[in-house]
């Protein structure tokens, strides 16, 4: 209960004051948003009164009729946006209005660049929901009581959106939220109906909850004689009067006919609190055992959190359009969790609960028909607009790359949604499909070739790629920090085996010519004691030492043997803190290159040790891009460069 009279002072969360002062300056050429967020706000509440009323009707007070009102004063200066949902206790009040209960808030403050234009998108992924008051108010008044309470559980928050706000207990008679903005000297054409009219219209006519305007006062009109002598009629008076400026029709149940893509796209803004369009949209009714409707958005940009696995995801979740929770994931597999919407079930109950969806059949074959509707957009999208699709690529690529590890039922379809860099391409931009790959595969080639490395610059500089560059062998260039997971659970692809250049043995097989194969022959017979030497020099750092099929520039490489850990791999459970098995690399040889040739002829043992480690230790490097001993590389390597000048 709230203390009537009883005021106290807050200061606002640091992020608050941070997005205040942004949002105010970067979002101010689209201003009118404040109304759309406001409005938005107020039906979700609505929303959550018509959800908690299902339990306890009591809630409703004897008021059922759930709306949204939105009035201007002229001579005070203010708007005000007032609905009868759930409202806010005093706790509810100072949580979400003094703070961002968002994580990620560091990480989204750190990637503002001071540019306006770049950081109004960027807001607009965060969502600023009722912050956005402060684009044309310099003091706003909040007005609450939460649903079922008494008249004195009322709770007013002021604040003129700089360091504090204020809270202190009221009587309101009435439950649910008004919100007053007062506005600031250069924002009056907001007072004006009309204009204030043309916003709902334009933002919320898709709201299921009605928003509700005052129609004008008309005064009475006494009966008169026209100039010819006839009466004119008198006219009655007519208060003022809330009417309804939207369709307040669940835009959902509409017919697919009857909208068109401004209307979708708005809605889409509504659900997602973005203020991008979303890319493209899926809008479909299903009947059968199964009955429900979805609506399923692809956004354009990817949000600013989308890799915090804390973050909540998942579609809003209507039961026979009632409202039953915001973030349902169990509609959608964790790597399609940028898909933003909304699912409208008529075979799940009322009463229904995370827990209880979590093994419902119903659920399980409602995700699996959401999770194909999207597969099949994205892949006809593919097809038929590759720009389009290469701007989906860059924003959620690599969310999408989860997929094949997380679902083995669609691994295929996912499959070829994949996009990489190549040799083909030969630039970093991620563009090229396994069915394009496999399009372009040279005769008597049977596998699809790729390299992981940190960068797009050591995969593509890689030595491992030298005999494949030798002989125009595309190879897919891996540099994704998730790409080595995907590999490890996507083995092939249209009966090709995915192989990486910098695993096992080589075998070209058919494509290696006769004389190619005479050549290494002779240059194994040749350097057979050399790779001995090397393999006693070594010891037990390697655990084999071999004449490299696969140089043609480069010295020496590293080589993973094929039951063993990746390179990347390792990397990738050490930066998780997970223990890594001992595993040692296979060390090759170039013997037509000339260092290699001027170590074997090395005659002094101590000489041909430091020289070979040299080697090894800059293979390493090439393939790990670190040494456990980087002090005694460089001390050897000047040693080695000193008795050169001698």
């Amino acid at each position: 209960m709230s203390e009537t009279g009883q005021k106290e002072v807050h200061g606002f969360q640091t992020e608050v004051k941070q997005l205040l002062q942004l949002m105010i300056h970067s979002l101010y050429s689209n201003k009118e948003i404040f109304l759309r967020e406001l409005v938005s706000n107020a039906a979700d509440a609505a929303d959550k009164l018509r959800f908690r009323a299902l339990s306890d009707a009591d809630l409703y007070e004897g008021d059922g009729e759930l709306r949204v009102r939105v009035s201007a004063d002229k001579e005070n200066n203010t708007i005000t946006i007032s609905d009868n949902g759930i409202g806010m206790t005093r706790d509810d009040v100072i949580e979400h209005l003094g703070t961002i209960a968002k994580s990620g808030t560091a990480e989204f403050f750190s990637k503002l660049s001071g540019d306006q234009a770049a950081d109004s998108q960027l807001i607009g992924q965060f969502g600023v929901g009722f912050y956005s008051a402060f684009i044309v108010a310099d003091k706003v008044t909040v007005r609450t009581r939460i649903a079922g309470g008494a008249a004195s559980d009322g709770v007013q928050w002021t604040s003129a959106g700089e360091g504090d706000f204020t809270v202190e207990g009221i009587e309101k008679a009435g439950r649910g939220t008004d919100i007053i903005l007062h506005l600031k000297e250069d924002e009056a054409e907001f007072l004006d109906d009309w204009r204030l009219k043309s916003i709902v219209t334009k933002y919320s006519d898709h709201i299921s909850v009605s928003v509700e305007m005052l129609t004008p006062e008309v005064a009475e009109v006494p009966e008169s004689e026209g100039p010819d002598g006839e009466k004119i009629p008198a006219v009655p008076a007519k208060p003022a009067e809330w009417q309804a400026c939207n369709k307040a029709t669940a835009l959902w149940t509409r017919e697919k006919s009857e909208l068109n893509d401004d209307e979708y796209k708005e809605f889409y803004k509504h659900v997602s609190h973005d203020f991008s369009d979303p890319l493209l949209w899926a809008h479909n009714k299903v009947e059968g055992k199964t009955e429900y409707t979805s609506l399923l958005y692809i956004p354009s940009k990817a949000p600013f959190d989308m890799y915090n696995r804390e973050k909540q995801h998942g579609l809003k979740l209507y039961v026979q359009r009632v409202f039953i929770m915001d973030d349902a994931e169990q509609f959608m597999p964790t790597y399609l969790r940028f898909v933003k919407g909304l699912l409208d079930s008529n075979d799940l109950p009322l009463n229904v609960s995370r827990e209880i969806l979590q093994d419902n059949k119903v659920t399980q074959a409602i995700r699996k028909g959401c999770t194909k509707r999207v597969l099949t957009m994205l892949e006809r999208l593919g097809k038929n607009d590759k720009e389009k699709y290469q701007t989906f690529w860059d924003e959620f690529g690599q969310v999408l790359k989860e997929g094949p590890a997380e679902d083995m039922t669609h691994k295929e379809q996912i499959a070829k949604l994949l996009r990489f860099a190549s040799t083909h391409e030969n630039n970093a931009t991620q563009n090229v499909s396994l069915a394009e790959y496999v399009e372009r595969m040279k005769e008597g080639q049977d596998k699809i070739y790729f390299v992981v490395a940190d960068s797009f610059e050591a995969a593509k500089n890689s030595p491992h790629l030298e005999v494949f560059r030798k002989k125009g062998i595309e190879v897919l260039l891996l540099s994704d920090r998730i790409d080595e997971w995907l590999i490890s659970h996507l083995t092939e692809f249209d009966g090709k085996q995915l192989q990486s250049v910098a695993r096992g043995g080589l075998n070209l097989g058919d494509m290696e010519d006769e004389e190619a194969k005479e050549a290494q022959e002779k240059l194994e017979q040749e350097f057979d004691s050399v790779v001995t030497r090397i393999k006693e020099a070594l010891g037990d750092k390697v655990k084999d030492v071999r004449l490299s099929q696969r140089l043609t520039d480069s010295p020496a490489c590293i080589v993973t043997d094929e039951q063993d850990m990746s390179s990347q791999m390792m990397k990738l459970m050490q930066s998780v803190g997970q223990p890594v098995p001992e595993s040692k690399p296979i060390f090759e040889i170039n013997g037509e290159h000339d260092l290699v040739r001027h170590v074997a002829d090395e005659q002094d043992d101590e000489q041909f040790k430091q020289w070979t480690e040299v080697l090894f230790e800059q293979a390493m490097l090439a393939e790990r891009g670190s040494l456990q001993d980087p002090a005694s590389f460089v001390s050897r390597l000047n040693k080695l460069m000193l008795s050169l000048t001698k």
